[in-house]
């Protein structure tokens, strides 16, 4: 995992789609509508839970604190109300969510004797998480204690829009029966040419040389495409995908030389 699996994503500009913030935002600005807007923002809050969840831990409370702790505030954002602060001028729904989230936290002492409503809803599976290998990012877990909550925040993000586009471009391997290729190509997505041994490659998969170009042109074509998407998915309009794009791939960047 590096920087340049963001980069490589921030070119070739595709048509703006109605997306899952765009369409908590126009639900936020309307009447009717918000059923379709409950569950964009139940999908976008399952998807980059784990940025809060670490941001929650890099506060200074333990795991199991900051597991209800998570819970607790995803509760509350899901509340109807929360959507009157979606302010479409203000954007990114990456922002919107750390601002909330620093907002709730300083709030969190005077929950502290109140009863936890998270702790009635599994909103995520623990266990699945806790199970999952860890980010293949290129620094050292010194450094990534190092960080500041809100960098942590952002490289966590930026790590699981990543993450999400590799396993949708893995899925999509698979479905067409192409799994032994992505697991051959999908390391090198983001190598230069000259990094990246064909000759070696078209003996391991058992195809030509030209073969293995075209094949990897095609996957890494698609990753774009679909690390585009998932930023997409988080903007408020076209005209932010590419900042949004640049600012993760800073994000990782920046740790990496940590």
């Amino acid at each position: 995992m590096n920087a340049q699996a963001c980069e490589e994503g921030a070119s070739e500009p595709r048509q703006f789609a109605t997306t899952r913030w765009s369409l908590i935002l126009y639900a936020a600005q309307s009447e009717g509508g918000e059923q379709k807007s409950r569950e964009a923002l139940n999908e976008l809050c399952r998807t980059y839970w784990r940025p809060v969840f670490s941001f929650v831990c890099r506060h200074g409370y333990s795991t199991e604190d900051a597991k209800d702790l998570t819970q607790d505030f995803f509760v509350k954002i899901l509340e109807p109300g929360w959507l009157r602060h979606a302010d479409p001028d203000r954007g990114r729904f990456r922002s919107l969510l750390r601002r909330s989230l620093e907002n709730f936290l300083i709030n969190a002492a005077q929950r502290k004797h109140t009863r936890k409503r998270g702790g009635e809803v599994k909103f995520v599976s623990w266990d699945d998480w806790m199970a999952e290998a860890p980010s293949q990012l290129s620094m050292s877990a010194q450094a990534l204690d190092s960080l500041p909550p809100e960098r942590l925040f952002d490289l966590r993000w930026a790590v699981t829009v990543v993450e999400h586009a590799l396993r949708r471009l893995r899925e999509e391997c698979e479905s067409k029966g192409k799994r032994r290729l992505f697991h051959a190509l999908s390391s090198h997505l983001t190598a230069e040419r000259d990094e990246v041994s064909f000759a070696q490659l078209s003996t391991e998969l058992g195809i030509a040389e030209s073969a293995v170009i075209k094949q990897l042109y095609n996957l890494r074509q698609r990753y774009r495409s679909l690390l585009r998407d998932e930023v997409a998915q988080t903007v408020a309009n076209p005209a932010e995908v590419e900042d949004e794009i640049r600012y993760l791939c800073a994000a990782l960047a920046a740790a990496e030389q940590s």
